[in-house]
């Protein structure tokens, strides 16, 4: 697994496709670049995602916090990303990633999405 960054060239054409909602947001989804395992989803404004493209890492929009947050700068959880891609509506992002540390999620899981629907569920 690499431990360094990889920034990606921003290119603003492609940047003009991508379609914010109403609040200037377009989730983000985090997929793990080995295992094509899904980590998580959060929230990506403009800033963040020029940040993300620049940095090699990824960076979001806390909503609750209403601030940019680095993924891992208190965890150490950091996702280093491999490669972004937007969907065809230019309205879901998605980013592979080498997830650092132990996990994706605030809970201590690799993934937010440990749980399941239905009686093997949680």
């Amino acid at each position: 697994m690499t431990s360094t960054p990889t920034p990606i060239p921003v290119v603003d054409e492609q940047l003009e496709r991508i379609r914010f909602d109403e609040r200037g947001l377009v989730p983000a989804i985090v997929q793990d670049a080995t295992t094509r395992e899904v980590l998580m989803m959060a929230w990506m404004n403009a800033e963040t995602l020029r940040l993300t493209l620049r940095e090699g890492r990824t960076v979001f929009w806390s909503r609750s916090r209403q601030e940019v947050w680095r993924k891992g700068e208190t965890s150490g959880e950091v996702q280093l990303v491999r490669s972004a891609h937007y969907d065809c509506d230019g309205d879901t992002l998605l980013f592979l990633v080498d997830q650092q540390g132990g996990g994706a999620c605030h809970t201590g899981n690799r993934s937010c999405f440990f749980r399941a629907f239905g009686p093997e569920g949680d």
